[in-house]
């Protein structure tokens, strides 16, 4: 495998930077010389440099996009760590419906959006939560579950629904997938009736989101890790201008909003924490 020079890592933090805010440590080299290695093999670059000037020049930014693909984090699986799913079972989803309900007859409206889907796992993993909490009653909300991505790779195999058989064996109990996916040639495929419940969109979350409008609830988990504190301090500034003044955040497990804003105050639902906006 090629190796990525001291000087080239340099230019490769401030190209990545750029490009979708996230920061890589001194220490993460490796990271860019794993990822990106099969590009340099696939255009039969010497150096990543060569790889680096061959992306500049690319006037469809076709090069630089695969680059995105190849370093942004796409690890992810169905019900990952499984208490933010609980906590919308038993706590939020309820929440919602007793404050959004005004009048017998009229529907309530739920806006939710994962950002930073990935493969749309997490997504999916709502969509199931919702139906088995709502049941047949379902048809009675307007449920709206939007996933954003920075990566068109993602987007488009988000939107598709199918996952290989490793792929639905993490973090999916055989009763589900049995309820909720089809079997196909290359593995299981997400039911129609899910399906229909979201819809994905490419989002770069260094940018502005103002265009995705308002939501209920916003699960952005394991995403802030990789920006610097004042980018984080933006980007939860952004969030709270999308979230309803009573909604509700959810951020990962590992993750926490001390000393990054103000606007948020932690709640807690027995062993979970959720944010919100302050009053």
């Amino acid at each position: 495998m090629i190796k990525i020079t001291p000087q080239e890592y340099q230019t490769y933090c401030k190209y990545v930077y750029d490009l979708c805010g996230i920061t890589l440590a001194p220490s993460q080299a490796y990271l860019i010389e794993t990822r990106l290695a099969p590009l340099i093999k696939k255009l039969n670059c010497n150096t990543f440099s060569e790889l680096y000037n061959k992306s500049k020049s690319d006037r469809l930014k076709k090069l630089e996009q695969e680059i995105i693909d190849a370093i942004t984090t796409n690890e992810t699986y169905f019900f990952r760590d499984k208490s933010p799913f609980d906590l919308l079972q038993h706590k939020v989803i309820p929440d919602l419906i007793d404050k959004r309900t005004t009048r017998p007859g009229m529907p309530v409206t739920i806006k939710i959006w994962s950002a930073a889907c990935s493969f749309g796992q997490e997504v999916y993993s709502i969509a199931i939560t919702l139906k088995e909490l709502l049941g047949n009653d379902i048809g009675n909300y307007r449920i709206s579950i939007v996933g954003t991505d920075i990566s068109d790779d993602a987007i488009a195999r988000s939107s598709y629904g199918l996952y290989n058989q490793f792929e639905v064996e993490r973090g999916l109990p055989p009763g589900k997938l049995r309820l909720y996916f089809d079997q196909v040639d290359k593995g299981w495929r997400i039911k129609d009736e899910l399906r229909a419940m979201v819809s994905f969109r490419k989002q770069n979350l260094f940018q502005s989101f103002a265009a995705l409008g308002r939501f209920d609830i916003i699960l952005c988990r394991n995403v802030a890790i990789y920006f610097s504190q004042p980018d984080k301090i933006k980007l939860y500034e952004k969030i709270g201008n999308s979230l309803a003044p009573d909604g509700y955040l959810m951020i990962g497990a590992q993750e926490s909003l001390t000393g990054i804003t103000k606007i948020f105050e932690p709640q807690r639902y027995m062993r979970s924490i959720f944010y919100q906006l302050k009053s």
